[in-house]
């Protein structure tokens, strides 16, 4: 039951500039270009000031899921890593039993949006596109706006698709209760050691297109041994978007968050 509505808003950069956003929402949305910032004591205090009130934001969006006794998850990735194929899975999946809300990030287009429509989820939309090019990330107030399209009440589950990224989406709070990271093996196994902050925060990193490996010249081992090192905590689930293989595992992890939560 896909619903998409349109909204205009602004967004203060860390440089104090000042931009439009149209946001789109099978349910909303905001965020853009990082370069260019200027250097010393002043960029620190606005960069400082931004994160402020995004914590406060992420700290009400929890309040929200709290309140209405559903858990969020923040599902975050590169682009090309299958992120949506797995989300699109996952609902087809749970639709039975769990009732899901989507809140979809992307730059631009309704395209990720209008893939989940036909998924029994409540989708809302959030556009990162300005004149300048587009946010690379969610932040909290943008989900904020999001979550005003979706009925909490009648969920058992958030999942915030952020936009796809590798460094920025997990640099900020949304106020999700859990963080999820879609990896493909064709990234390469270096990436965790080269880009290892979004590692380094999630609780989970699905570890997708395996079915891909015998075509590679890369050894599983050798992720799992680079994911290590970076996060020796997180939950690594091998899956293929492609065949289903590892999905129900995933499946098992997210049906048990929301029995926690529900407990």
């Amino acid at each position: 039951m896909g619903r998409f509505h349109r909204h205009d808003e602004t967004h203060t950069h860390a440089d104090g500039t000042t931009h439009s956003h149209e946001h789109t929402t099978p349910g909303h949305s905001d965020h853009g270009d990082h370069s260019g910032y200027d250097t010393g004591a002043e960029r620190i205090d606005v960069l400082e000031a931004i994160f402020t009130e995004n914590d406060v934001r992420a700290d009400l969006n929890r309040a929200a899921f709290d309140g209405a006794g559903v858990p969020a998850i923040n599902l975050m990735s590169s682009p090309g890593s299958g992120k949506t194929a797995i989300l699109s899975a996952t609902l087809d999946a749970m639709r039975a039993d769990v009732r899901i809300g989507v809140v979809e990030g992307d730059i631009a287009t309704d395209l990720d949006a209008a893939r989940l429509a036909d998924k029994g989820a409540q989708v809302s939309l959030i556009n990162t596109a300005n004149g300048f090019g587009g946010e690379c990330h969610l932040d909290a107030p943008m989900v904020n706006r999001a979550l005003q399209d979706l009925d909490l009440q009648t969920l058992d589950l958030v999942i915030i698709e952020n936009v796809g990224n590798l460094v920025c989406p997990a640099e900020f709070d949304v106020g999700e209760h859990a963080r999820a990271m879609v990896y493909s093996v064709t990234e390469g196994e270096d990436k965790p050691l080269k880009y290892p902050l979004m590692f380094s925060r999630v609780h989970v990193i699905l570890l997708n297109k395996i079915d891909l490996l015998p075509h590679l010249d890369v050894e599983l081992q050798a992720f799992l041994d680079s994911i290590a090192q970076t996060n020796p905590r997180a939950r690594v689930i091998p899956v293929s978007a492609r065949t289903g293989e590892g999905l129900p595992e995933w499946f098992s992890w997210v049906r048990a968050l929301v029995e926690r939560r529900a407990g």
